[in-house]
């Protein structure tokens, strides 16, 4: 019993595990409860920890999702959203040379993009994730716009689920390879598995597009993806299946393993079978991984960045911020936040808020946003972008 009693205490205090107890299935009816944006009124900020600073780094934007920063340290914001007829479908660059947290320069800096998210400079051209598939163009230091159609060197398949048209970029550390995220087109495969070829994976290409495999599958929509500092291992933050009950099923932040199989849409959670395809393959059920970190079920977490900087007190150095946009399937409203995920001797520990107050009165529905991205500035600072208050929050230490 000892020997028991301190394994449990060690496994809590460095969070090895986040093993839990799941519900049964429909323990709760599935709901539809939906959030109103209203918008943030003049001077109210989300609200962030003792010691931080939250500011407005740009407002009057149109639905920014995603960040990437180039080089010289510009700043690239892609606006995008669901409806292609209302997506801005474009890339905006900030410059702040004083990183003094109020840009001196907004430009456009692409236009004409189908539904963009995520970006990257690699070997001298600019790559850009648009829906339908991944595009580059040639790229010059410092350059203030992009122009021309680009070279699409990937097919994608267009759309998706809900919010599952995004198609985030990133790349390892020698610039040999390029992942690709690519969330699955339907909630459970209710339309077939065939309509799901190369979805609900991470995908793998060389620089020129060639050479594609899946690195990682059954990861219903992975959006954010980041290299844990100091190592080779990628890791991403995924929005599980609804319609399952309230705290069904837990999204979740992850390593990536190759070849690795995380469920999706026979199992959840580790070999937990999906009642809506029972039997159809237990083989995958049995070798479906437990992901590392519960994030909470419906809460849409989608924005990861790894802490890099040195600004913000030791704790969080080496942690992971993640960018939770919010439920619309729980009786309860969960995510509309970012949270953070600290590390202790490279393994990941218990989620804790870091940036709140989306939420503005959960009894009328409303709220002021909701975050997305997450990236960490130069300065060690956190950008998060709000894509429904169109606005791009800056948190520092300090006042």
């Amino acid at each position: 019993m000892k020997r028991t009693c301190l394994l449990l205490v060690a496994t809590t205090i460095l969070g090895i595990a986040h093993a839990q107890q799941l519900p049964e299935p429909y323990a709760t009816t599935p709901t539809k409860r939906s959030s109103k944006v209203i918008g943030w009124p003049e001077g109210k900020t989300p609200i962030a920890p003792a010691g931080f600073t939250v500011t407005r780094y740009a407002g009057r934007l149109n639905s920014p999702r995603w960040f990437y920063i180039l080089p010289n340290g510009d700043l690239l914001v892609s606006e995008s959203q669901t409806s292609r007829k209302k997506s801005a479908n474009d890339i905006l660059l900030f410059r702040d040379a004083d990183q003094d947290g109020v840009p001196e320069l907004r430009d456009t800096f692409m236009t004409g993009l189908n539904q963009p998210l995520g970006m990257l400079l690699l070997h001298g051209w600019f790559y850009v994730g648009n829906t339908d598939g991944v595009y580059r163009w040639p790229y010059t230091a410092a350059q203030l716009h992009i122009t021309g159609k680009g070279q699409k060197i990937m097919d994608m398949p267009p759309g998706g689920y809900n919010n599952h048209w995004t198609r985030n970029l990133i790349a390892n550390a020698d610039g040999s390879k390029i992942y690709v995220s690519v969330g699955s087109g339907s909630n459970n495969a209710e339309h077939g598995m065939a309509q799901e070829a190369r979805r609900a994976d991470i995908l793998e290409i060389n620089p020129d597009g060639s050479g594609e495999r899946i690195f990682a599958s059954g990861i219903r929509n992975p959006v954010g993806m980041d290299w844990q500092p100091g190592t080779k291992v990628l890791w991403t933050a995924v929005n599980e299946r609804d319609s399952l009950g309230d705290d069904l099923v837990p999204d979740y932040f992850t390593s990536v393993k190759d070849s690795g199989f995380y469920g999706w849409p026979y199992a959840y959670f580790g070999p937990h079978e999906d009642p809506r395809l029972k039997g159809q393959r237990p083989d995958l059920v049995a070798k479906t991984l437990v992901p590392d970190v519960s994030v909470g079920a419906h809460t849409a977490s989608l924005g990861l960045a790894f802490y890099t900087g040195r600004a913000f007190p030791e704790k969080y150095r080496g942690g992971a911020f993640i960018g939770q946009h919010g439920s619309w399937n729980r009786s309860e409203f969960s995510g509309y936040k970012v949270i953070f995920v600290p590390f202790r001797d490279g393994k990941a520990g218990r989620p804790e808020d870091f940036l709140t107050g989306f939420i503005a009165d959960a009894a009328k529905n409303e709220a002021y946003g909701r975050p997305v991205g997450v990236i960490v500035l130069r300065d060690g600072s956190l950008l998060v972008a709000d894509d429904a208050g169109n606005t791009v929050w800056r948190v520092r230490v300090g006042k």
